[in-house]
């Protein structure tokens, strides 16, 4: 398995295995496959990169600008984060994880932020942050993980495609 950027030939094997991904999961809003689309749709991917493994996408991780209300600059969420769900457990996540990070790292960025388990994020540096507020989430699923060491005051706010539905 390698880990490389999304090609513009992938956009179809990433909505399958984001569908598939997110199936059984109660907490998803099963539109992760729409948001990953809208964000490709209007530039905001700044980090795209799938796993693929002998040719075939098995998950994909995006990543994209956020604002907070601060003013602080330089700063990304990351997800959806996908793994086709024969191969969830297999490292295949943890390893898109760490490449996302080290792409964000190369391209100076101050920090990202994820909506998610502590559990899992936590491996990766993350962790909730008083200062970073996501409205109406509780604060231990949303986590920070800062480049620079400084971690911003503000409310987080992702860009218009993750209210996708179409």
């Amino acid at each position: 398995m390698k880990i490389r950027k999304e090609s513009p030939s992938d956009a179809g094997a990433i909505e399958v295995v984001t569908v598939a991904a997110f199936q059984s999961v109660a907490h998803s809003s099963h539109t992760e496959q729409l948001i990953v689309r809208a964000l490709r749709d209007s530039g905001q991917l700044a980090v795209s990169l799938v796993a693929d493994e002998d040719g075939t996408v098995i998950g994909h991780v995006a990543v994209s600008p956020v604002a907070i209300s601060g003013g602080a600059e330089g700063w990304y969420g990351l997800g959806p984060i996908s793994v086709a769900p024969k191969r969830q457990g297999h490292s295949v996540g943890s390893q898109l994880m760490g490449q996302a990070l080290t792409e964000l790292r190369r391209m100076g960025a101050a920090g990202c932020v994820v909506l998610g388990d502590p559990n899992y994020y936590s491996r990766f540096g993350f962790k909730a942050e008083q200062t970073l507020v996501l409205p109406d989430v509780p604060a231990e699923y949303f986590q920070a993980v800062t480049f620079n060491g400084s971690v911003p005051s503000g409310i987080v706010s992702y860009h218009e495609s993750f209210s996708a539905t179409v």
